[in-house]
């Protein structure tokens, strides 16, 4: 038989072999669905490209395509979200408990803008501030009549950065020159004891350290002579889901399930156990809920009642059984979607 012939057979079997699973590859589910969104993204920005050719008014592509992400996202869940490169400080400060600022409590009260409480130490303290004080500028801009989430705005920026704040004072008139800092809002704004053996603390966020901020508060009473707690938890929308594991492990031993996540991909599908000794597995505890008690502080209230480590006192819980990631996108934007459920 002639060599070029008998290669000829030999290589069109698996010639046409190739193009069989290349056909089948086509047609896999996953291709068309590849296809199927790279279709609709071109179709998506060359909608935009149009519109800003020929709509009869102009149009900022920016606001136009953020009112379109934000349509999408809102047919999934009410916890994934689109985080703008504007918006990216706000949205570290909820997950770090930190941002620039001047370090104050702001609000609207019998109409009117003003400093309800300047944090101790921070630079709106430290630069005169003080409770009452009505706010009329920040920098060149009128405040009078803005909603305090604006104002909350123009106050926060980078560390180390200039703002001037005009206030009313009385019949006074004052204007302030601060610099902003890095500022850290603590998990727990009070802890205390409430008679002569029961310790009590508020927890109103899960933030980066939140175990940290509650086992402080927890020593401290201890010292204080508290033998028995009160953790409250009521209004607590949740946050850092390895935060409120470590919380539980306070009060219960080492190597017990807390929550157990499953999701789409393999890397979601996780069983968190406590990892250490506990601060103290016998003092009696009581947990307070709410309503609007929600995610990580279900978490830490419903692992703490079914090892009958604590007693709930309050109301039926916001129900929330999903854990969301943040995931990078171009131009220093995110999403923070639900990935997992609990």
């Amino acid at each position: 038989m002639n060599m070029q012939h008998k290669n000829i057979k030999i290589i069109a079997p698996v010639l046409l072999l190739g193009l069989l699973i290349g056909l089948l590859f086509s047609f896999h589910p996953k291709n068309d669905k590849l296809f199927s969104i790279a279709k609709n993204l071109d179709i998506f920005a060359s909608l935009v490209r149009e519109l800003d050719s020929y709509y009869v008014d102009e149009i900022d592509p920016d606001d136009l395509v953020s009112v379109g992400i934000n349509a999408m996202l809102e047919e999934l869940d009410p916890y994934t979200e689109y985080i703008p490169e504007e918006n990216s400080d706000e949205f570290r400060m909820m997950t770090t408990g930190e941002y620039g600022g001047v370090g104050a409590l702001i609000g609207n009260r019998i109409g009117t803008n003003m400093i309800l409480m300047p944090y101790k130490g921070f630079p709106a303290q430290v630069g005169g501030l003080r409770i009452g004080d009505q706010l009329l500028k920040i920098d060149s801009i009128g405040v009078w009549e803005k909603e305090t989430a604006e104002i909350s705005k123009l106050l926060k920026g980078p560390a180390n950065t200039e703002v001037k704040v005009m206030v009313k004072r009385g019949k006074d008139t004052l204007t302030v020159d601060l610099t902003r800092k890095k500022i850290t809002i603590s998990n727990v704004p009070f802890y205390g004891m409430i008679n002569e053996d029961t310790g009590y603390i508020k927890l109103t966020d899960f933030t980066t350290s939140a175990s940290s901020d509650v086992r402080k508060a927890l020593i401290d009473l201890r010292e204080m002579g508290a033998l028995k707690l009160i953790l409250d938890v009521r209004d607590n929308p949740g946050g850092i889901l390895k935060e409120a594991v470590e919380i539980v492990n306070l009060f219960i031993p080492k190597g017990r399930e807390v929550v157990r996540t499953v999701g789409k991909l393999e890397s979601v599908n996780s069983v968190y156990k406590t990892d250490r000794s506990p601060w103290d597995k016998d003092i009696p505890l009581a947990v307070l809920i709410n309503e609007r008690s929600a995610s990580a502080a279900e978490i830490v209230a419903g692992t703490l009642q079914d090892y009958d480590r604590a007693v709930l006192i309050g109301r039926k819980t916001f129900g929330k059984g999903l854990v969301q990631s943040t995931i990078p996108l171009s131009y220093n934007s995110q999403v923070k979607m639900t990935s997992a459920k609990l």
